[in-house]
């Protein structure tokens, strides 16, 4: 089911109560339709568009049991977890490469490709694969002037007590970086 608090946070989004997103849904058949469909149809029919529809579409799907939270619409599971950092994207960047230093693993999961390291006007990335198919990827990106947020996503995780043990996990890694 979809927490209260989600609910809020859509209707508040959205400016829709989530009954009349309900009954929408209801007449389209959401149902019998895929996420895309779901997402495409909130979005041509203006009942919420462009990121809200994507949300509204999980909630449905978290509500309706088609998925469970954190996980995505091909089956997969996920978690993230960030951390706020004085100075820009480039010293942030500089610190997770010094907390990684040469690990070669996370959890004693292997690292099986990577990590590479790359940029663009408005992000930095790391990533890696590790052995049991999930992949790290880290994001950075300038929140203001003077801090820089620092983003990790796990991805391809198999269950939901993975998502558990990898928030934990990464939560604790990323605790002790320091702002420069």
């Amino acid at each position: 089911m979809v927490r209260t608090m989600n609910v809020e946070a859509l209707e508040n989004g959205t400016g829709r109560n989530w009954t009349e997103i309900e009954d929408y849904l209801a007449t389209i058949g959401a149902d019998q339709l895929s996420h895309k469909e779901i997402a495409r149809k909130l979005n041509d029919d203006g009942i919420v568009t462009g990121w809200w529809a994507q949300s509204v579409t999980v909630a449905y799907e978290q509500m309706t049991g088609r998925r469970v939270p954190g996980q995505d619409c091909n089956g997969e599971f996920s978690v993230s977890v960030s951390k706020t950092l004085n100075g820009t994207m480039d010293e942030a960047l500089q610190k997770w490469q010094e907390r990684v230093g040469g690990a070669e693993s996370f959890s004693a999961i292997d690292i099986s490709r990577g990590p590479e390291v790359n940029s663009t006007e408005k992000w930095r990335y790391w990533r890696c694969g590790l052995t049991d198919g999930s992949r790290v990827n880290v994001n950075i990106y300038q929140k203001s002037e003077s801090k820089a947020a620092l983003g990790i996503q796990h991805e391809r995780l198999e269950s939901t007590e993975q998502i558990e043990h990898w928030r934990t996990f990464w939560k604790a890694y990323i605790k002790d970086i320091q702002s420069p």
